[in-house]
């Protein structure tokens, strides 16, 4: 795949845009509940006829709280994948390893900055939310698969977190200021990362027969469905955080509407954004075409 990523500019980028936690959260910097927090892209919430727009901004910030969390819950996955990539080859090429310790570094950083947010969206919010988990027996789950796939998986996140970004946040005046500025810096950092995984993909593919990388996008799916049921699972979690918060009780009929709903946005926040981004099927294309195929034709289900 002609992409023109490499190890030596990846580490400069990433060196250049690096940021401190405390220069983004604390302080006076503080979350303004007043304000939604995702943009309607992700968020969903516009179609809920049975929600007045206060309800509907209770819905939103519920599921920017979960949206970070499951962030910080894939990284915690995401890092021991790529440091146990890396050290089989320390001895090797220099940039390659300083590049992959740079983006370990900036995972373990984001699953701090998460923690902390969701501390400070606890304070302010005042209602409990809960969350799947927990995030070790999640990685567990997901590491147990053959690496190419979790690889995939990884650069579906990365390629996942630009979309989000780029086409939802970026230019949303809307959205309260400070989560928004959480959201630029993720990026900033992941946008090195898409790239790193990229290149980490194509390593471990280069000793994997055309029936491995077959099998691996079928793991890779296989972890998608998994995912797909921790989705489910944080709807009918965000629902009942709903009611703590606003004191409105759902009908039947309203809690099957919400939770379709919600589901599909979850999905396609999720899952369907990466899974039909550009360049993540350039990516699988390059390794298996027919996987490629098979991807484009699921990817609709979670739109």
């Amino acid at each position: 795949m002609q992409h023109g990523y490499s190890f030596a500019t990846t580490l400069a980028t990433s060196q250049r845009i690096n940021w401190r936690i405390e220069d983004i959260i604390g302080a006076e910097k503080r979350l303004d509940f007043g304000r939604p927090f995702l943009p309607e892209a992700l968020a969903r919430t516009a179609p809920l006829g049975c929600l007045d727009d206060a309800e509907r901004l209770v819905l939103n910030q519920i599921r920017a709280n979960g949206y970070l969390y499951i962030f910080g819950l894939v990284e915690e996955f995401i890092l021991p994948f790529v440091l146990d990539h890396t050290r089989p080859r320390l001895a090797g090429d220099d940039m390659r390893t300083r590049a992959y310790l740079q983006f370990a570094g900036e995972e373990a950083k984001h699953i701090d900055l998460f923690k902390r947010f969701r501390v400070e969206f606890e304070a302010g919010f005042g209602t409990r939310c809960d969350v799947i988990g927990p995030p070790e027996a999640v990685a567990k789950a997901v590491l147990a698969h053959q690496p190419l796939a979790v690889a995939l998986l990884i650069l579906h996140i990365e390629w996942m977190t630009q979309r989000h970004y780029l086409d939802s946040v970026k230019d949303d005046a809307a959205l309260d200021p400070q989560f928004a500025s959480l959201l630029r810096h993720h990026w900033m950092e992941e946008a090195q990362h898409a790239k790193l995984d990229t290149l980490m993909v194509e390593e471990i593919a280069a000793s994997c027969s055309n029936a491995e990388i077959a099998m691996a996008v079928d793991g890779y799916l296989e972890i998608g469905g998994m995912i797909d049921g921790g989705l489910q699972q944080q709807v009918a979690f965000d629902l009942d955080a709903f009611t703590r918060a606003t004191g409105r009780m759902l009908t039947e009929a309203e809690r099957t509407e919400l939770t379709a709903q919600q589901l599909q946005a979850q999905r396609w926040t999720f899952i369907g954004s990466g899974m039909s981004h550009p360049n993540y099927l350039a990516t699988v294309g390059a390794l298996d075409p027919d996987s490629r195929t098979k991807l484009e034709k699921i990817a609709p289900a979670f739109a």
